[in-house]
């Protein structure tokens, strides 16, 4: 019971778990792959603004897979993420659906636009 009561306050503790479980998994990185796959990581935290938590992990887990599998191969780094990396990680985030928070603030612009026009409807004379 306590369990649904915190879950209720801080999300999936089966997530929180998971993500721990990939931390782990980029922490036990070769170089140069632990810090590429790291700040992938924190770029895709940042710039996927994904709330969904199942989508979050998910994402998280491919890029671990991905970054072990470059590290067993010995694919270059470069190789992935090509000439830039910025447009590689959006393009990683994009793969992925799922609600992002920009998509609650699109609708409330959006919302607040046709209120603002259907409120004040210039008069005409």
């Amino acid at each position: 019971m306590a369990a649904k009561w915190i879950e209720t306050l801080t999300g999936s503790l089966e997530q929180k778990k998971q993500y721990r479980q990939h931390k782990a998994r980029l922490e036990g990185l070769p170089e140069p792959y632990r810090t590429v796959a790291k700040a992938l990581e924190r770029y895709l935290m940042y710039y996927g603004g994904i709330t969904d938590g199942d989508t979050l992990v998910t994402m998280l887990g491919d890029s671990a897979d991905l970054w072990e599998r470059a590290a067993i191969d010995a694919t270059p780094v470069d190789a992935i993420v090509g000439s830039d990396p910025v447009e590689f990680a959006e393009t990683f985030a994009q793969a992925y659906g799922g609600a992002r928070w920009i998509d609650k603030e699109r609708a409330r612009l959006t919302e607040a636009v046709a209120e603002a026009v259907n409120n004040h409807e210039p008069k005409e004379p």
